[in-house]
């Protein structure tokens, strides 16, 4: 089994990164780790697999990111999702939503290393892709170095192949997801003690992270850094990740209009299944952040992307109002 190439990942977000975010993003980077949306293992027992699960094969390597807090029920998972060519399972011991809450899984499960751990033998058990975790630096008034560090021992223990830390704790009640992403403050301190006390272990950064100058500083000390929103609203910036972070970038757009261009026949396959245009404009809405006729070319999109018809060709005359 290959090993992973773990230092530039985007992280999984739920209503963000789903197939269509996931192919478009791909766009601008061979070599970076993309991840599903977190799934939870009763949507994959009882829902449309290939709905859930389908990807593109031009996605790879992406990383299936799993809800759950069952051994059995993981491991029954994490053998589909080895089952549909995911290249990595993860589990989600980080959310702080209400629903998952409910669910007694995501961030919940801080309190819990040693189910952590069962859950994650059971899914090595079952399958022969790498399982990770990623997790938070604690939750609520759980929240010390030395219990962080316990809970990560016993995940190196159950044999984790690796740990994406969110460099700050998450609080269960009180914060929202989006406020549980801002306030709570940031331990990079603490990542590195970890990187540094567990070499054999590759653990990745998450949290705050708005730069490649701030990914490459984090690099010094940090087996790779996972960024969020910041490359979803502002996606231009991912067309340096391959030639900052891996060193080349063969055969990568030069442009804006070129990412647009190259993503056409896949939208172009898209309305052909009967689906709405739609589906896809949220996620290339930040492509010209910042440009001249930026501020337009989304107002058109917004305005016309809904309307009957919408296809291949609004998106070509929405190039129209913008300068690459």
């Amino acid at each position: 089994m290959a090993s992973l190439d773990r230092r530039f990942c985007i992280a999984p977000m739920i209503d963000c990164t789903d197939r269509h975010a996931r192919y478009f993003l791909r766009l601008f980077s061979h070599r970076m780790l993309l991840f599903t949306e977190m799934i939870t293992t009763a949507a994959i027992e009882h829902g449309d697999r290939e709905r859930l699960l389908g990807f593109d094969s031009s996605e790879h390597p992406v990383v299936l990111q799993l809800g759950g807090a069952d051994p059995a029920e993981l491991a029954a998972a994490a053998r589909v999702g080895e089952a549909f060519g995911y290249d990595e399972i993860n589990l989600n011991v980080g959310c702080p939503s209400d629903r998952v809450q409910f669910g007694a899984f995501g961030a919940c499960l801080m309190r819990e290393p040693g189910r952590v751990a069962d859950c994650v033998r059971a899914m090595k058990d079952a399958v022969a892709l790498p399982v990770t975790v990623k997790h938070r630096t604690g939750v609520d008034e759980q929240d010390s170095w030395e219990e962080l560090q316990a809970f990560v021992e016993t995940q190196i223990e159950a044999g984790v192949d690796a740990l994406y830390l969110h460099a700050r704790k998450a609080w269960l009640q009180g914060l929202s997801p989006k406020q549980n992403r801002e306030i709570p403050p940031l331990h990079y301190d603490w990542a590195y003690r970890l990187q540094a006390l567990y070499p054999d272990t590759p653990i990745i950064l998450n949290g705050g992270i708005r730069s490649l100058d701030e990914c490459e500083e984090h690099l010094q000390h940090m087996s790779g850094v996972m960024l969020g929103r910041e490359p979803y609203a502002h996606p231009w910036m991912l067309r340096e990740v391959d030639s900052r972070i891996y060193g080349g970038d063969p055969g990568l757009p030069a442009t804006r209009r070129e990412i647009l261009e190259r993503y056409f026949p896949y939208v172009e396959a898209l309305l052909q299944q009967g689906q709405p245009l739609t589906r896809v404009i949220k996620h290339i809405l930040g492509l010209y952040h910042g440009r001249p006729g930026g501020k337009r070319w989304r107002r058109f999109l917004s305005e016309q992307g809904h309307r009957p018809g919408a296809g291949v060709p609004t998106l070509e005359k929405s190039l129209e109002l913008v300068k690459d």
